[in-house]
Formats: C-alpha cells, sequence, structure tokens
C-alpha cells in the first residue's frame, strides 16, 4: 500500500521508487507540500552537499538518513543507491537548489534504474531557467535552455556561434566573476540582442536587468564587484538572421560538394559555420550531392578537367 505522497511502506515487496525532488533556488516557501511528504517517507536522501541538505530536512522535521551524491562520485554511488532501490528502498534525489539533473548530477542514476525497471517519479517545482524566462519579458513560446557555456573566450564563441541561428529564446547559467566576459561574446557573436538577467532568483534582493547585450555588459561592468547567482535570458535568432545563414549554408553546401568534398565533411563544416539544424543541414547536403553537375550521384568527387600537368603538381604539393 502507498502513502498519500505515493512513497511505500517497508512492508511492501518489490523495488523502492525514486523520487526527484526539487528544493528551494533562494525562498525557503518554495518548497512544495509533496515534497516535504516525501523527504520524510524515503528511506534515503541523496543530495550533491549534505550539510547543506541536512539543514533543509531539519527544516521539514525530517530525520531520514543522508548520502553524498555530487561529480566525483556519481558513478560509484548511482550503483549503490540502484541495489538500495532494489532491494525496496526509497530513495529521494535533491540538488543544492532546484531541480535534479538540471545542471546538476543525476543522469547516471536514473538511466541505471528505468533500465532495471525501478520506478522513477520526478516531482514538479523550483527551477531557475524557466522562473527567469517568464519575467524576462521575452518570447516564451519557444525556449532552448544552455546552462552554463565553457569557460575559455575560444571555447565559449564556438559554442554560441552554433546557437547563433537558434530562433528560440536562448537561457544560460553563468558565475558572477565571469557575467561581464560572457555577456561580451554573447554579444560578438549573436548581436546586440535584447536579453535579461535575473540575478539572486526568489531572494529578498531578487533583481532582473533588462536591455540589450550591449547595455547589460557595461552596466555589470560598472560595477566594482559582481555579486549575485545569474540566469541570462537572451532573444532568439531574428527571421533575417535565420535567413541569411541558410543563404550562406546554401552556398557552402555548392562550393564544398564541387570541390569534390565528401558529404560527412560538408555537413560538418556547414554546421559549425551557420550553426543551423543538423536535419535542415543533412537535407541541404544530399540534395545538392544528388543534383546533375560536377558532383557525382553519390556526392563523390566532381571529375578534374585541369591538365595531367597541373593534377600532378597539385598532388605533390599535398604531399608536402
Amino acid at each position: 500500500m502507498a502513502t498519500a505522497d505515493g512513497t511505500r511502506r517497508s512492508d511492501e515487496r518489490g523495488p523502492g521508487t525514486l523520487y526527484l525532488v526539487p528544493t528551494p533556488i533562494g525562498n525557503p516557501g518554495d518548497i512544495t507540500l509533496r515534497a516535504i511528504d516525501v523527504l520524510r517517507g524515503v528511506g534515503v536522501v541523496a543530495s550533491e552537499d549534505t550539510r547543506h541538505t541536512r539543514r533543509l530536512l531539519q527544516s521539514v522535521e525530517s530525520d531520514v538518513r543522508l548520502l553524498s551524491y555530487h561529480d566525483h562520485n556519481e558513478e560509484s554511488r548511482s550503483q549503490q543507491l540502484l541495489r538500495l532501490l532494489q532491494d525496496g528502498t526509497d530513495v529521494g534525489l535533491v540538488s543544492d537548489a532546484g531541480t535534479p539533473l538540471v545542471n546538476d548530477p543525476g543522469y547516471r542514476l536514473v538511466a541505471a534504474a528505468v533500465e532495471a525497471g525501478v520506478p522513477v517519479r520526478p516531482l514538479p517545482g523550483a527551477t531557475a531557467s524557466v522562473t527567469a524566462l517568464i519575467g524576462s519579458g521575452l518570447p516564451n513560446h519557444q525556449f532552448h535552455y544552455v546552462g552554463f557555456l565553457p569557460r575559455k573566450e575560444a571555447a565559449r564563441r564556438a559554442a554560441l556561434t552554433a546557437l547563433r541561428s537558434t530562433p528560440a529564446t536562448l537561457i544560460f547559467f553563468e558565475a558572477p566573476h565571469r557575467i561581464v566576459a560572457m555577456l561580451t561574446d554573447l554579444g560578438a557573436v549573436l548581436g546586440d540582442r535584447p536579453a535579461a538577467l535575473a540575478r539572486n532568483l526568489t531572494k529578498d534582493d531578487e533583481e532582473f536587468l533588462r536591455g540589450r547585450l550591449g547595455e547589460l555588459a557595461a552596466r555589470l561592468g560598472a560595477e566594482p564587484v559582481v555579486r549575485g547567482q545569474f540566469t541570462v535570458v537572451v532573444a532568439g535568432a531574428p527571421e533575417e538572421h535565420a535567413d541569411e545563414d541558410r543563404a550562406l549554408a546554401a552556398r557552402l553546401t555548392e562550393t564544398l560538394v564541387r570541390h569534390g568534398a565528401e558529404a560527412r565533411l560538408v555537413r560538418d563544416v556547414v554546421r559549425e559555420v551557420t550553426g543551423l539544424p543538423r536535419n535542415w543541414v543533412y537535407e541541404q547536403v544530399r540534395l545538392a550531392t544528388e543534383r546533375p553537375g560536377p558532383a557525382s550521384p553519390a556526392g563523390g568527387p566532381a571529375s578534374d578537367s585541369r591538365p595531367e600537368s597541373h593534377r600532378r603538381r597539385g598532388a605533390d604539393t599535398a604531399r608536402g
């Protein structure tokens, strides 16, 4: 027999249930009644920082057993927790703040539980990404959650290039000591788009900063020390930008195919340069390789009409 909150009693047979329990992202009042019931009823709670979670459990009058579960022990701890679940113990998984698995550990445990036939029950609750989105004032009918970008500038700009043509509103997380550099790169790669910064969501000092990326970078750059937890929401690509990238992709595809590049190389290059969706790029490459002309029907190398002496010279040059 299950209790009102869905947890099982210890006298029941069968595997336990893995509960994914969101916790407040700032305001402690945001924990749900169901989350409290689950945290009181499970046999074990797995958490990133047991000291942090212990305070939460004390506030909801739960004395449940705690196990650490973080990036450094995720693989081994997942196996331990899976054994507990298979033995009939209900397990609650929490992160330090917000919804588990959203930019936090947990995927391995959930995947292992699903494969083993263990019930998995996600609970709704606090999440910074959606909270920032609905308060941003930007379009929210489509959104693309990105999370943290790479820390180094070159890798960060490469990741942003792949997102340049995405029409959906983009959602990022960033640390305060990197936020100005990140906003600068966003503007350089995506253009000076409308954006919103949600700082310290749900806390007493919650703040939304709205404006163009350049304005926001300058505003934070003027602060002596930037503090706070940031969720960054950026408008998606304007339609004309997407059209320009598609036109560039079409020209690039035709050129590479005409010069004999293999279909896989063409796809990789076009996607890296334009950031357009994989399926769209694959379809363009397929169409280009099937057209009659210099390229063969299978997308093979085009015939070389240069004189034999020129072809030999080119081959010698390629060999170095």
